[in-house]
């Protein structure tokens, strides 16, 4: 159900592109207006959203370790899974960002007979994982000889190295199959497995979904349905120099896929997609573990609250603790022996 919402959104939004720009004024709103008011709400959420993260309070070193830690000097130290200095940081973001390396070591916990708890592998994740994000960066990467003039060199060696095979005309691109291939799995992913298709949300299936149009789209403009690429081309390129020109041959599966574009930039400051600029700034990716050699004080401690040491706390409770059974590491002082009570029928002599 909640993928055929996902979807039933996306298709809605498909529909009202190639309606829209049959009324007066509509290649205008959806080939100009909207582009550049979804381009601007990412841009500034997304600085928004970032400059949120940065000022949150980060007084304590918490990063995610997996390895050893720096210790003894005959104790080998993980530098990776367990940085201690800027430099181990630095490597360990490296790896993150461009080869997922958290991922890679990811491992998938089952219950079989017995009952019995059971690690594997979850490579497949990690490896189309990759291959979308580096899919989908090679793809925008090729866009941009629609924006600029005259188009980078960088850009035709871009196209050649993925379009080498040259299957068919025009030239079959690797990245368009990869892209769709590797989304499809990440979807079917979602809607099979039990366990993750209980933890997911409309949420979590409403981009991949609106990914998937925007493949789709692009495809069919390419290998199946004829466009004007010139004309498509000065409108991009105007775009970007702020003259923009709709030519009339622009038929309306493009605006359909540019409406989806611009849906996916204003819904992704919003979105977990956000991880993209969130990873830079998560305290247990980017911090050095050092807390054995260099101490951390909470910069922002109220100087006026006096700290309250555990050894304080137990000398205030300890009565109270050895009562109520807890363990203590000072035992309490005994406590001074009562006097004697006169026994029946005696009085104490007067001095």
């Amino acid at each position: 159900m909640k993928v055929l919402q996902a979807l039933g959104i996306v298709l809605a939004l498909m529909l009202l592109a190639y309606v829209g720009v049959k009324v007066p004024g509509g290649r205008t709103l959806f080939g100009v207006v909207l582009p550049y008011l979804g381009f601007a709400v990412f841009i500034i959420f997304f600085i928004v959203k970032v400059m949120d993260w940065a000022k949150s309070p980060v007084p304590f070193r918490i990063p995610t370790t997996s390895g050893q830690a720096n210790s003894l000097p005959w104790i080998k130290q993980n530098k990776l899974d367990c940085p201690s200095t800027t430099s181990g940081v630095i490597g360990r973001m490296l790896l993150e960002v461009l080869l997922f390396r958290t991922l890679f070591k990811n491992t998938r916990a089952e219950i079989h007979e017995g009952p019995k708890l059971a690690y594997g592998t979850s490579k497949f994740l990690w490896l189309f994982g990759l291959l979308f994000h580096y899919s989908f960066l090679t793809i925008l990467l090729r866009h941009m000889r629609l924006f600029t003039d005259p188009v980078p060199g960088f850009v035709h060696a871009l196209e050649f190295a993925d379009g080498f095979m040259q299957v068919g005309v025009p030239t079959l691109y690797q990245t368009d199959i990869v892209f769709l291939g590797a989304l499809t799995f990440l979807l079917l992913r979602r809607m099979i497995l039990p366990y993750m298709r209980y933890i997911t949300l409309q949420s979590d299936y409403f981009p991949l979904v609106l990914l998937l149009g925007i493949g789709i789209t692009g495809v069919l403009m390419r290998y199946v349905v004829r466009v004007d690429v010139i004309g498509i081309k000065m409108l991009s390129h105007g775009l970007v120099t702020g003259k923009p020109l709709i030519a009339d041959s622009i038929t309306g599966i493009f605006f359909i896929h540019l409406f989806l574009i611009t849906v996916l930039l204003a819904y992704f400051p919003f979105s977990k997609l956000m991880h993209m600029g969130g990873v830079f700034l998560s305290p247990t990716r980017n911090l050095a573990n050092n807390s054995r050699m260099k101490r951390h004080v909470n910069p922002w401690n109220d100087p006026s609250i006096k700290p309250h040491s555990y050894a304080g706390y137990e000398d205030d409770f300890r009565d109270f603790m050895v009562e109520a059974g807890l363990p203590v590491e000072k035992e309490p002082e005994p406590k001074p022996a009562e006097e004697d009570a006169p026994a029946e029928g005696e009085t104490k002599s007067e001095s």
